[in-house]
């Protein structure tokens, strides 16, 4: 009897080059699929390529800006993963271009061929923020229901690990400034997530395990305030430095600085999002839409930072802890 050669399927990650992208290709690849990278420069993702198999893994050219680039990358897909975002404006890359014009595009372009999609957003999204990031993602997310009713959106808080660039930016500050600045006093809360736990849950949805049509908020086991998160990034790399509360108004006069920079450190949409908590509501807990829920444990920043963060320490991974 001739067997049947099953062909994996063909999953398209929009984004897949980039930081929380290339963990969710190693989860992808790991389950076998075929894996086509959508980015602007594909060029640019050979990192990529050691992750899979010989030709497993595919970049292609694709801008979501540009309708018919996506309509070529989804060819042919089983499933469609969404992780474009943008955390500052420049030049045409604007926020309602990308997140929702963007979101929008994908999800039709999905439709059109019959794949399932998942969507990646952000936790405070929300329609009536003042944070334009804020609205825009919520926007994005609407978008999608609205054209995939059955789509997984995903919210998750701060992404950690070894490619992030927030405790990556200040660590790499607190090897130069004696002072790490703790923007409205650092009383924000955050829900820190490891970035291989955020992948994993868009594998499973992309197994099929995850409900559709639903919106799950992913944040990691604690909760902390910004100032605790630089408490234990210096407590990490073994350095003592001075916590300077930083009022609102001041942040506000820097961001307008900062943020007319090509690559700004902080701009002023920013601090409207760090005046908000960045945690999982008591409603999507309630309901089953976390990382628990989907029977993920959540690996904390005590256990991950160590791993990566070794190498802002004064003699490195040679540093030793002086004897209790």
């Amino acid at each position: 009897m001739t067997e049947i050669l099953q062909i994996p399927k063909l999953v398209v990650v929009f984004g897949g080059s980039g930081f929380v992208g290339r963990h969710v290709v190693r989860a992808l690849a790991k389950r076998g699929y075929r894996i086509r990278v959508a980015c602007r420069r594909p060029d640019l993702a050979g990192h990529l390529q050691p992750l899979g198999n010989v030709g497993q893994i595919q970049p292609v050219q694709a801008n979501v800006r540009v309708r018919w680039s996506i309509d070529r990358a989804v060819q042919d897909a089983d499933h469609v993963v969404n992780l474009v975002a943008i955390l500052h404006e420049s030049g045409r890359q604007k926020f309602g271009a990308v997140h929702e014009f963007g979101a929008r595009a994908v999800a039709e372009a999905a439709r059109s061929v019959g794949a399932g999609l998942t969507h990646i957003s952000a936790l405070g999204a929300d329609l009536n923020s003042a944070s334009v990031y804020a609205r825009t993602k919520a926007l994005g997310e609407k978008a999608v229901l609205e054209t995939i009713s059955d789509a997984v959106i995903f919210r998750p808080s701060i992404n950690f690990g070894p490619e992030d660039s927030f405790f990556n930016r200040f660590a790499n500050m607190a090897r130069y400034s004696p002072v790490l600045p703790l923007l409205g006093g650092g009383q924000t809360k955050f829900q820190p997530v490891y970035v291989g736990d955020v992948a994993e849950a868009i594998a499973r949805s992309v197994d099929g395990k995850v409900e559709g049509g639903r919106v799950y908020e992913l944040g990691g086991p604690q909760v902390l305030t910004f100032k605790q998160c630089m408490e234990e990034l210096l407590t990490v790399i073994d350095r003592r430095r001075i916590l300077a509360p930083v009022p609102w108004w001041v942040a506000n006069l820097q961001a307008s600085i900062l943020g007319r920079l090509p690559n700004p450190l902080l701009t002023k949409d920013q601090v409207l999002q760090l005046r908000e908590h960045n945690i999982v509501s008591d409603q999507a807990t309630r309901e089953n839409r976390t990382l628990a829920g989907l029977a993920i444990q959540p690996q904390s920043i005590g256990t991950i930072l160590p791993s990566y963060l070794w190498r802002f320490r004064a003699a490195g991974q040679f540093q030793r802890k002086p004897a209790a």
